[in-house]
């Protein structure tokens, strides 16, 4: 099967949205002219011109509510807010706008808006620009959002979220644009809320999303060669995600531990477990582990930022302490 990296796999989905929906445009900061600020677009003015491919002034409020305008007008617009933590600037546009549009009009208007945004930490951009805000998101009825970890998810993603007649945060883990996998060349879409079971196993449940997916993988990885079977589910979307394959595979393992960036306070992270203690409560041999962020603003200094950060090796030592309870 070819292989194809992440940001290609981002940058083939907007092309076929260009390409198969002459309603749509792009709109964001840098995406033309300049290519993308991860090089994402890059071509893309050249190929579509400049009224597909539109370069924003820095107003994220103002962009964001003009692509809500032309959702309810009838065009498919895909709006990029440089990082998520930008998207602070647009929050009464995507919350008490796009979000509410359908429900405040008894349906008289849709807004199928997609937020492209890029999350996390890692990479040395400090307090404000390393925040995880996708739980955020999740927390408003009428946003979907959708967590892809890997270009095999981007892609058949993508193509779903382009089906929706609501707004979806498409939320992009700044880590992984330069990840590689596998990805067919026959079309194929992943359905919203559909899980994904990355590694099958028999002993312990660990459930994560966006980069923490290879994270838990590696861990389980490690725990393997001392016999310990890890199954690790990958969310893909935070809203609506997918509580039953989680829950069946609780009931199997009877352990589980949840796995986010975003700090531990207030993660969605405490949304899976407390659903699964509802749920799965009689299955459960330990209580559920929560792997988190630490709760402070994102350190600029390496170490300290990697010390922030949930690693593999934390997840290793969440799973054995609750075999050891």
């Amino acid at each position: 099967m070819p292989q194809m990296i992440y940001r290609e796999a981002v940058a083939q989905a907007l092309r076929e949205t260009l390409v198969e929906d002459a309603s749509s445009f792009l709109i964001g900061e840098d995406i033309a002219a300049y290519g993308g600020p991860y090089a994402v677009t890059k071509g893309f003015l050249e190929e579509f011109g400049p009224k597909r491919v539109v370069d924003a002034p820095i107003s994220e409020s103002g962009f964001v509510g003009l692509g809500t305008g032309a959702a309810m007008a009838g065009l498919r617009p895909i709006v990029e807010i440089m990082t998520i933590n930008f998207a602070l600037l647009a929050m009464d546009q995507i919350v008490n706008q796009t979000a509410k549009i359908r429900y405040m009009s008894g349906g008289q208007y849709t807004s199928p808006l997609i937020v492209r945004t890029v999350t996390g930490g890692g990479a040395q951009l400090a307090a404000t620009h390393s925040q995880s805000l996708e739980g955020w998101f999740a927390s408003v009825p009428g946003l979907k959002v959708v967590v892809p970890s890997t270009p095999y998810d981007v892609l058949g993603l993508f193509r779903a979220v382009r089906e929706q007649e609501d707004p979806v945060i498409f939320v992009e883990h700044i880590l992984l644009y330069s990840s590689r996998g596998d990805v067919p060349e026959e079309r194929y879409t992943i359905p919203l809320g559909s899980a994904d079971i990355k590694r099958a196993g028999s002993d312990y449940t660990v459930i994560a999303y966006s980069r923490m997916v290879p994270v838990a993988l590696a861990a389980a990885e490690r725990l393997a060669e001392d016999g310990i079977d890890v199954e690790v589910i990958d969310l893909r979307s935070l809203r609506p995600w997918d509580a039953d394959t989680v829950l069946e595979s609780v009931r199997r393992t009877g352990r589980a531990v949840v796995v986010e960036e975003a700090w531990r306070t207030g993660g969605f992270g405490a949304e899976v477990a407390s659903t699964i203690q509802e749920r799965a409560f009689d299955y459960l041999d330990a209580p559920v582990g929560r792997v988190g962020g630490a709760d402070v603003p994102m350190p600029y200094a390496r170490d300290l930022e990697q010390a922030a950060i949930p690693s593999e090796e934390s997840v290793v030592k969440a799973v054995r302490d609750s075999l050891a309870a």
